[in-house]
């Protein structure tokens, strides 16, 4: 099989990964991939939000199954391109994919089919919204309708912050045409999971928990970023709560988006809150996390290309998923600045001496090589992941390599895990 994969980032080159070890597959190339992605694929110059091109390429060159990676290409309707060209391809379509390009008609289907999700208020002039401020307690969280990067979404501790948030999404249109409407909703509070599932419109055959660190600083301070690392499994979501995400959210919401004539067939991501033992959805996107797509598919032992075939095929029921039992982290290594304004091009060093460390894999994301060398190339540079018995070894291999990696102005998280050691009363420190 020849396989494209659409996409430049650490997701993608797990997803490389992954599928260039099944026996079916003789080919990987990856639009427009990365330099770590180019030693396990072909690179091809083309962007993700192509479509024509891409579509084009896939005819052209045989492709039998595409993957897309990225919310956007989805978003836009790529895969409607592709099945419209009789083209295998692994994701839903631009109605299906609203379920994330759209934060309001994703609150707006909770709430018609009872999904557990935050009180919430809808507003396409900023006039209105600052006005309903004096009805909320605070904090209160402030969302672009839109796709932003995973950076539309803002917690504003009092009215001043949120009206703030407004300017920025309604007034400067930080966003674009993401800031047309916002939606001003309740704080939960609690401990956030992720919940990702394939499902064929029917069946959702869910992969382990995970949990991301998406706030930019030790000890979850900082803005929102795409998510600065991640582990699996998470013990907040105990079996018990897994059942419970499954039953009224997982389930009902595939049901909704049928009923909704969208029917959904695809990665199904739950952002989910904990607490008190009850699980509330805080966002649904429509892909592999990133970076939680790293973990989980290091834990991954079967063939992944199955179960994207059967999902396409709606034969999902026939599918179990072999899953590592051994825990997973994933610490992103990021440019200084990020995910504020940060420089690239600066040289990397040390990875063969961190891929070198026992359990590791490196996968990269931002990066590009420039007169044969390595540099930087983007806000998130590395996902540096590791597997191991415990956690606690886990974590301590992932940083071990971590320590021997370096470029101008890198930086990351030193707390990933450390949630979850807590949970499990092991050591406090990552």
């Amino acid at each position: 099989m020849k396989i494209l994969i659409v996409g430049s980032g650490g997701r993608e080159h797990a997803l490389a990964w992954s599928m260039a070890r099944s026996p079916r597959v003789s080919a990987v190339y990856c639009a427009p991939g990365n330099a770590g992605i180019a030693a396990i694929a072909t690179p091809v110059a083309l962007a993700p939000n192509d479509s024509g091109a891409l579509a084009d390429f896939a005819q052209r060159e045989g492709i039998d199954l595409t993957v897309v990676g990225p919310e956007g290409p989805l978003s836009q309707g790529l895969v409607d391109l592709f099945q419209e060209r009789g083209l295998r391809v692994f994701g839903p379509t631009r109605g299906a994919a609203a379920l994330e390009g759209s934060k309001v008609f994703m609150k707006n289907l909770l709430r018609k089919y009872e999904i557990p999700s935050a009180a919430y208020a809808v507003f396409d002039r900023r006039e209105q919204a600052v006005a309903h401020l004096d009805t909320l307690e605070f904090p209160v969280v402030v969302k672009a309708d839109g796709l932003a990067a995973g950076k539309g979404v803002i917690i504003a501790a009092d009215r001043a912050e949120a009206v703030a948030a407004l300017d920025l999404i309604m007034g400067d249109r930080a966003f674009g045409e993401a800031g047309n409407q916002v939606v001003l909703e309740e704080f939960l509070a609690g401990e956030e999971a992720s919940f990702i599932a394939f499902t064929d419109g029917k069946t959702v055959l869910p992969l382990p928990s995970s949990q991301d660190h998406k706030a930019a600083f030790d000890g979850d301070q900082g803005p929102n970023t795409g998510g600065m690392g991640a582990y699996s499994p998470a013990p907040v979501l105990t079996p018990e709560l897994e059942r419970q995400v499954m039953e009224k959210v997982m389930y009902p919401t595939v049901a909704a988006m049928a009923a909704e004539g969208r029917p959904y067939k695809g990665m199904l991501y739950a952002g989910l809150m904990i607490r008190d033992g009850e699980a509330k959805v805080l966002e649904f996107n429509c892909r592999f996390g990133d970076p939680e797509a790293q973990p989980l598919l290091l834990r991954l032992r079967g063939d992944l290309v199955e179960v994207l075939e059967a999902v396409i095929d709606e034969r999902l029921d026939q599918v179990t998923l072999d899953i590592d039992p051994r825990p997973t982290v994933c610490v992103v290594m990021a440019s200084g600045g990020y995910p504020g304004e940060y420089s690239v091009g600066h040289e990397i060093s040390g990875l063969p001496a961190a891929a070198a460390v026992e359990g590791v894999e490196i996968f990269h994301a931002g990066t590009r090589l420039e007169q044969g060398k390595l540099v930087s190339a983007g806000g998130r540079v590395l996902g540096v992941c590791a597997i191991a018995a415990t956690l606690e070894s886990a974590i301590a291999r992932a940083y071990q390599a971590v320590d021997l990696i370096s470029w101008q102005d890198c930086r990351y998280r030193r707390d990933i895990g450390r949630k979850a050691l807590h949970r499990s009363g092991g050591p406090a420190d990552g």
